[in-house]
């Protein structure tokens, strides 16, 4: 599976590929640091998107509707801090399939993709 990390923090992107790399699942990653590096690297084919909330340039709900709009359906899991309903709510709006809280075990993501991409 090709998975499409979008973060800011590049010390968060290796703590996600970590994560990747310790669970069961076999995994190639691409890296993107905000959303409009991440709609550029779409074209690269990921299976999922592993998206951050706030970052600048194009936050994580912008980047979702933006990739909806062109039309592409690649699963987007919102992996983030912003943990209320109502973000929740908004991201699940914009268009992305799932949401994970952070901080996180590789366990609650390898379960989290799985929920996403069956």
């Amino acid at each position: 599976m090709k998975v499409l990390i979008v973060d800011d923090s590049k010390v968060m992107r290796a703590m996600i590929k970590r994560a990747l790399d310790s669970s069961s699942l076999e995994v190639e990653t691409i890296e993107a640091g905000d959303g409009a590096e991440a709609l550029t690297k779409v074209a690269e084919g990921p299976n999922l998107i592993l998206c951050d909330w706030n970052m600048p340039n194009m936050n994580g709900v912008e980047f979702v509707r933006a990739l909806r709009e062109l039309p592409n359906d690649t699963p987007v899991l919102m992996v983030t801090t912003e943990t209320h309903f109502s973000k929740k709510q908004e991201a699940t709006n914009a268009g992305a399939n799932g949401f994970l809280a952070k901080p996180f075990t590789p366990e609650q993501l390898a379960e989290q993709i799985q929920a996403v991409v069956g």
